[in-house]
């Protein structure tokens, strides 16, 4: 028995439409549900304060320009920090495991010692100083720890700033110990000794049988309060523009800064070292969470009123 099928061309044709349309629904409301989505994902998530994009909750470093995304905190106090700080300020720890303070070489987290320089995880005591160091330079008395840091040092002595640099701190050491006269009356005092020191070493020479000795001056010659302060201001300003000239680029490698920075700093000079990351003044760069960013040595003078954060 044979079955008479008709295929009928109108039906078919609805049929078709009516697919259309439901797959066309079907896939608004997956567009309308991915915007959803997406618009949820956005309100949970957290904009980059760099490119603007959106990252997941909780993420420390953005997934687009891989700035950090905000702060961390210590292990050792809980304080605050950006993610990429390796010192913390507030209690005054080195924090990361992962890299050398020493070298900033990679440390896979379980060494006693560094695989680069030797140096050992739990720090170097100063044997100038005794204080404990986690860097390669002394952050109280400036002594090199390291061989590494011993063979910056000496490269760097031999820098022509550094050299001229050095000679004026000596020149400025000399004049702190000078004591400048206030008044006619200790020039008068002075001028009256100098007669007297002229005419007791002519006496000595003549006894030995020196008819016309030379008297040379005396290395501690007294000057005014005029030009004492004038030389001092005009070796003070040699040293600082030398320091501008000196200044820490950015780096890669917090350990780069610091090292480099600490065989820079002059010998008998009062400084302290501004950081390009706050701005703030510290004892050295061994203070600031991240010396990778900058900074420069600046001379405070002896009666000076900033204030040094590592001094609180």
């Amino acid at each position: 028995m044979n079955d008479d099928i008709t295929i009928n061309p109108e039906k078919t044709n609805r049929g078709m439409q009516e697919l259309q349309h439901q797959e066309l629904f079907m896939e608004k409301t997956d567009n309308v549900q991915v915007e959803q989505q997406m618009q949820m994902r956005a309100a949970q998530g957290v904009s980059c304060p760099h490119c603007g994009s959106v990252n997941e909750p909780g993420a420390m470093f953005c997934a687009s320009c891989g700035n950090p995304m905000g702060k961390v905190t210590c292990p050792n106090c809980g304080a605050e920090l950006d993610p990429d700080a390796d010192f913390c300020e507030t209690c005054r720890h080195y924090i990361r495991k992962d890299v050398c303070s020493f070298c900033g070489a990679h440390l896979s987290g379980n060494e006693a010692f560094c695989p680069e320089c030797g140096s050992p995880r739990g720090g170097i005591v100063c044997p100038t100083c005794h204080t404990l160091n986690d860097f390669s330079f002394c952050k109280q008395c400036g002594t090199p720890l390291t061989e590494e840091a011993h063979m910056l040092l000496d490269r760097v002595k031999e820098l022509p700033e550094y050299k001229e640099m050095q000679k004026l701190a000596s020149e400025l050491q000399q004049l702190e110990l000078a004591l400048p006269y206030t008044s006619e009356r200790e020039l008068l005092q002075d001028q009256r000794n100098i007669k007297l020191r002229e005419r007791v070493l002519t006496l000595l020479a003549q006894d030995r049988g020196i008819s016309n000795p030379e008297i040379p001056e005396s290395a501690n010659k007294r000057m005014s309060k005029e030009e004492y302060d004038a030389k001092k201001k005009d070796r003070l300003e040699k040293i600082a523009d030398i320091l501008e000239k000196m200044a820490q680029v950015p780096q890669s490698k917090p350990a780069q800064v610091r090292n480099y920075a600490m065989a820079c700093r002059p010998r008998g000079v009062r400084l302290a070292w501004e950081c390009n990351f706050k701005h703030a003044l510290h004892s050295s760069p061994c203070g600031c969470a991240k010396p990778q960013m900058g900074g420069k040595w600046v001379i405070l003078g002896k009666n000076s009123k900033k204030e040094i954060k590592d001094d609180k």
